[in-house]
């Protein structure tokens, strides 16, 4: 590892080092309360994926640079010297954890494993080690800011088919109506993934409610929080509040991707506009009769996976289970569920970073937890989640169909 860039993530390290940060690095006991509320301990036995040991190797790089201790008796600590071999303990701290924050909620010093990670990663940049996919979605996303007509007009074409598809479901309304873009003082915005699956039940459903809304040119998803690389992060994120206040919308809608709402609702700073997930705004429109279901349409037994980002990073829990029980009679809980709920395995960029096997056999914890309800259906108000699970489902084949939350309740409309 060159001087050069030993200093460049070094100083890095140490411009991360706010209060909370040196908290969670000098308060760590080893109790390891922590190591069995990790998927990937559970399911494997192995400690290298527990908490503790993920965050002790960044630890020991802290102790050697800002501890006296770890300075002059570097042996009493374990304290380490960054080198290139120790940045492949820096990759595995970031890049086998899913960021889901089960082990916070046990840890009794309340330390954030997600916010050490992201100073690995972000370590990991700076060194030239991250996954490449991961960079070049961030940078593809980053561009579509500065690209806008380009962008603009590609979107126009990807989103013609949908557009012709619902123009059939709801016959004397024009394809523009249905799924609209560039509506200035619209009471909505939706952000989706840019992909079928996440637009066209929406736009049914907000057509059916008479939503006056506009969709957001750009896709959710924050590719630059997954990388812990905060510039990346502002420019993903800025293309969308720009839109958002260019129209003068009021609500913005972040569709079922768990990182994208936890970001939009928590890391944003405060806007003009409110931040909600789709199924907030559903479930809202369930309650006041402007959305009517059918529960004779959706068959066998249902069962709800608490995406980690929505739900313990987000406190959504409620809302994804009232639209569920709107379509079914026949909702099972997984347990443990909501705040101690087993995450799927495939968050924090995982679904495309990490190897499939390794997201296989990190989640059998989750597979157990799934066969245990019985159910038919899976369900999630995430898309990273869904990825995931679907392939859960056919690595383990577990025979289930998995849908997202929006899908079902697509399904089960009753138009007028």
């Amino acid at each position: 590892m060159e001087d050069s860039d030993k200093k460049e993530v070094l100083g890095l390290l140490a411009g991360s080092l706010n209060q909370a940060m040196r908290m969670y690095m000098e308060n760590c006991a080893r109790c390891g309360v922590c190591i069995e509320a990790c998927h990937a301990y559970a399911s494997t036995g192995d400690v290298r994926y527990s908490a503790v040991a993920r965050a002790q190797n960044l630890r020991r790089v802290f102790e050697k640079n800002h501890s006296y201790t770890g300075k002059i008796a570097p042996w009493l600590n374990e304290a380490v010297e960054l080198d290139a071999r120790w940045m492949d303990k820096v990759y595995e701290t970031a890049y086998t954890c899913t960021g889901c924050r089960r082990c916070m909620t046990y840890c009794p010093f309340g330390i954030d494993t997600q916010q050490i990670q992201a100073i690995a990663k972000a370590m990991l940049y700076a060194a030239d080690m991250e996954p490449k996919p991961l960079t070049m979605k961030a940078k593809e996303s980053a561009a579509k800011g500065q690209k806008l007509e380009t962008a603009r007009e590609k979107f126009q074409r990807e989103i013609a088919a949908i557009r012709q598809e619902l123009a059939e479901v709801f016959p004397g309304k024009s394809p523009e109506e249905i799924v609209p873009l560039d509506v200035k003082g619209a009471d909505v915005l939706f952000v989706s993934m840019a992909e079928r699956i996440s637009i066209l039940p929406a736009a049914k459903l907000f057509t059916a409610a008479r939503t006056n809304w506009s969709l957001s040119y750009f896709e959710a998803v924050n590719f630059g929080a997954f990388l812990g690389v905060p510039q990346l992060t502002r420019q993903i994120y800025e293309r969308i509040t720009n839109e958002v206040e260019q129209l003068g919308i009021k609500t913005l809608v972040i569709c079922e991707c768990g990182t994208a709402f936890r970001l939009m609702k928590h890391m944003i700073g405060k806007r003009s506009f409110e931040v909600v997930t789709i199924l907030q705004l559903l479930d809202r429109y369930i309650r006041e009769g402007r959305i009517k279901l059918d529960k004779s349409v959706i068959e066998g037994r249902v069962t709800y996976h608490d995406p980690c980002q929505i739900g313990r990073s987000a406190g959504v829990y409620e809302e994804p289970r009232n639209c569920i029980r709107a379509v079914t009679d026949s909702f099972v809980e997984m347990h443990p569920n909501r705040m101690e709920n087993w995450c799927c395995g495939g968050g924090g960029g995982l679904v495309i970073a990490a190897e499939p096997e390794f997201r296989m056999m990190t989640s059998r914890v989750k597979v157990d937890q799934i066969k245990a309800t019985g159910a038919d259906i899976l369900t999630t108000a995430c898309e990273m989640c869904y990825a995931q699970l679907k392939d859960l489902n056919e690595e383990y084949e577990l025979d289930l169909r998995v849908s997202l939350v929006s899908e079902l309740l697509a399904e089960a409309l009753i138009l007028d």
